[in-house]
């Protein structure tokens, strides 16, 4: 059974920084795709970072570029998502994404809750 366990969320003031976490269980991590989206109250859920677990490539949305860093740790098979200069407009329940690039299965992590204010 796969779980995606996600960790890190929190309330944080415009500025600040968080670090969210992913643990995958119950899956080959490096081969998937592993990936953290957002969704803020009445919008739709946006990509906000990616990376191929058996590579280097990263992506990011536009709107974080320069601010938010993916990464992983293969052998603890775990994603993060480090976050800096935090802004109100950052805040959403954000989730992991793991998507099989052989098998093309996607699994979602429960989310967690991100809130920047002062």
């Amino acid at each position: 059974q796969v779980q995606l366990v996600e960790s890190g969320g929190g309330l944080v003031q415009p500025g600040g920084s968080l670090r969210l976490s992913c643990v995958a269980r119950g899956l080959t991590f490096s081969n998937y795709r592993m990936s953290w989206y957002r969704q803020a109250p009445g919008k739709e859920r946006e990509l906000v970072a990616a990376t191929i677990v058996a590579g280097s490539a990263t992506w990011y949305g536009d709107s974080v570029q320069g601010r938010f860093t993916i990464s992983k740790d293969n052998p603890k098979n775990t994603v993060y998502l480090q976050m800096n200069s935090l802004k109100p407009e950052d805040t959403a329940v954000y989730y992991c994404n793991a998507y099989g690039l052989r098998t093309q299965s996607q699994y979602w992590g429960q989310g967690t809750q991100v809130t920047v204010s002062s």
